[in-house]
């Protein structure tokens, strides 16, 4: 007869090897390889390799933008890497950059994520190709997602709540939830602003899906929120377990930003994305 601890060990077995065959972010799906040419990985030296740690995505032939919480504490070594489908497998496509500067909000608040949004400037233009160019971003007067509406948001983030990491990129389909219900108490209270917009999906009751909260996650932060083809959010912070009916995932509201965005890219006030 198996000990307790046997059973322990077995439950837990099946319980990762369950968890990890999930398709996407939390739900979704594997993007078409270079569908999205904007996106960034930021990746971390760890020993002799490089990791990835959060996303960004290229809003100029120079620069990317991403989240603040990502490099709070300046970019220590991460490099920025584009034209990515595969992490770990060798894509003619990739072209890699050092951070020549960083420019973190600065409002940031460390307390609730308030300002999450920060500009990357690489240490040269990038090579436009079919794999790698830059995204329209919402500028100040455009028009965001109203409640319940479809946005997309994308990135090499967890796939579960153990952590489990995809090698490829993962797109999902959320819909925008009411802010005053991410503002209620039993979700995120105070913490949630006037500058975050919060959305997931939820499958409707009875669920066929494997997933019955669709939702980005840890590792997906400083990727982008798109509405229509135009980015209108930077993936921020959520809950501290992803796919949590109440705990949607956070997006900084990015067109909140078009004065400090312009200044910090050195362009004219009124410029076009």
């Amino acid at each position: 007869m198996a000990s307790v601890k046997e059973v322990f060990i077995c439950a837990a077995v099946f319980l990762v090897a369950l968890v990890s065959h999930s398709e996407g972010i939390i739900g979704g799906k594997e993007s078409t390889p270079h569908s999205r040419p904007y996106m960034a990985s930021i990746q971390v030296p760890v020993g002799d390799k490089m990791r990835h740690e959060c996303g960004g995505f290229v809003v100029a032939d120079q620069w990317v933008m991403t989240a603040v919480h990502c490099m709070p504490n300046g970019p220590n070594g991460r490099k920025v890497v584009l034209g990515v489908h595969s992490l770990s497998e060798p894509e003619d496509t990739k072209q890699t950059f050092e951070i020549q500067e960083l420019h973190n909000h600065p409002d940031f608040s460390s307390a609730n994520y308030n300002n999450d949004i920060a500009l990357i400037k690489l240490d040269r233009p990038i090579s436009a190709t079919e794999a790698v160019k830059p995204v329209q971003f919402l500028r100040a007067g455009g028009t965001n997602p109203s409640p319940d509406e479809d946005v997309e948001a994308a990135g090499w983030g967890s796939e579960d709540n153990l952590e489990t990491r995809p090698d490829k990129l993962k797109e999902v389909v959320v819909q925008v939830v009411r802010p005053t219900r991410c503002s209620r108490s039993d979700y995120f209270g105070k913490k949630f602003t006037d500058n975050m917009m919060c959305a997931h999906k939820i499958c409707p009751d009875p669920c066929d899906q494997p997933h019955p909260v669709e939702d980005s996650c840890d590792g997906d932060s400083g990727g982008p929120l798109l509405f229509n083809g135009t980015v209108v959010g930077i993936t921020s912070n959520g809950g501290k377990k992803c796919g949590q009916v109440k705990k949607p995932g956070i997006y900084t509201i990015i067109s909140h930003y078009t004065e400090w965005i312009d200044r910090t890219m050195g362009l004219p006030a009124a410029a076009a994305n």
